[in-house]
């Protein structure tokens, strides 16, 4: 049962901000003047005269003009402190009953959410981050970036690596004016508006979304992916099209101890093979012509990584004889990779 003095506060609330769009732009006009005739604020906006009158006394009526009746009647503009300040102080208490009462929806089991609401893909974003337990992949905007950076560095310092694409380059801070080694393990800025924001949290949980959605176009959508068979793909676009036609920004190398746990298997066998030495896998996945659940464990006898980042292969030798593993949609390869462990001194416990 909703209390009524929530429900007071909600109908207050409701009725101080549902203005019309005469009422925005006689409001603007005023605050910008001061003080305004009817007839000076149908000269500087497109309200007819008839309706001036009537959209001046609704704002009135909410506190966010006063009117002198004088002859011609004179609009004075009231401090928005003032005549939003009991508003303000009302919507705090607001929103702490609403999060009190508010009960967290259960994660949608559709593999795909098409969505239109800015609020929603932030959300998800924000999620994503969140969710991501020791490998993230991200496209933001310079905007995004910033909104995000303490979530981003608190993931970076619980252990999980971070991919990080930053677009328009042109519009993204400098490596001396931003701390990308504090929120990545590698930063890359790509040219263009066209660059789509993306965010994937351990190959499964993924966003996708237009720029011109995270402004508030409405004719603009994101994607939500939430089944690994179909996130893959957006981190598979994010690995061959996007991330290797970006400028590297930072890097601050992959310090993370070993045993590792990955999503992709690009970035797997690149660190292998960076990195150079004796490693040994546990690989969860599936063998590529039956379909069936695979797990592969053994000694890393060989990789196969291209610069372009499209081939990524991994060998391992089980003791039985030797397995290849790809990624996603896997067709050469024997296994098709789902979640890898790689370690240095043995084969990491699953």
């Amino acid at each position: 049962m909703v209390s009524p003095d929530l429900r007071a506060t909600l109908e207050a609330v409701g009725e101080q901000f549902n203005l019309g769009e005469y009422e925005i732009d006689a409001y603007l006009t005023v605050l910008e003047h001061g003080q305004l005739t009817a007839s000076e604020i149908a000269d500087r906006t497109d309200i007819p005269q008839p309706r001036v009158y009537d959209t001046v006394r609704s704002l009135s009526d909410r506190g966010l003009v006063e009117l002198r009746e004088t002859r011609p009647m004179q609009i004075i503009a009231v401090d928005p402190d003032e005549a939003f300040g009991r508003v303000r102080g009302s919507l705090d208490e607001m929103v702490d009953e609403l999060e009190a009462r508010y009960t967290a929806p259960a994660r949608e089991t559709e593999a795909v959410s098409l969505v239109k609401s800015r609020s929603t893909i932030l959300r998800n974003l924000a999620e994503v981050i969140e969710a991501a337990e020791y490998e993230l992949i991200l496209s933001l905007t310079p905007d995004l970036l910033e909104r995000f950076e303490d979530e981003l560095h608190e993931a970076l310092s619980s252990g999980v690596s971070i991919e990080l694409l930053v677009a328009p380059a042109a519009a993204a801070p400098a490596p001396e004016e931003f701390p990308y080694k504090e929120v990545s393990t590698v930063a890359r800025s790509r040219r263009g508006i066209t660059t789509p924001v993306i965010a994937v949290a351990d190959g499964v949980y993924s966003v996708y979304a237009t720029q011109d959605a995270i402004r508030d176009d409405r004719d603009r959508y994101g994607v939500i992916f939430n089944r690994s068979a179909l996130g893959f793909l957006v981190s598979g676009f994010f690995g061959t099209v996007l991330w290797t036609t970006a400028e590297t920004l930072a890097e601050n190398g992959d310090g993370r101890p070993f045993p590792r746990k990955y999503a992709s298997i690009r970035r797997c066998v690149k660190d292998i093979r960076e990195l150079g030495g004796e490693f040994f896998a546990s690989v969860e996945g599936r063998d590529v012509e039956t379909g069936e659940p695979r797990v592969v464990r053994g000694r890393v006898s060989g990789v196969d990584f291209e610069d372009t980042e499209e081939v990524a292969t991994m060998t391992i030798d089980t003791g039985d004889g030797e397995v290849s593993v790809g990624g996603r949609v896997a067709a050469l390869e024997r296994i098709e990779a789902h979640e890898i462990h790689v370690g240095r001194d043995g084969v990491p416990d699953s």
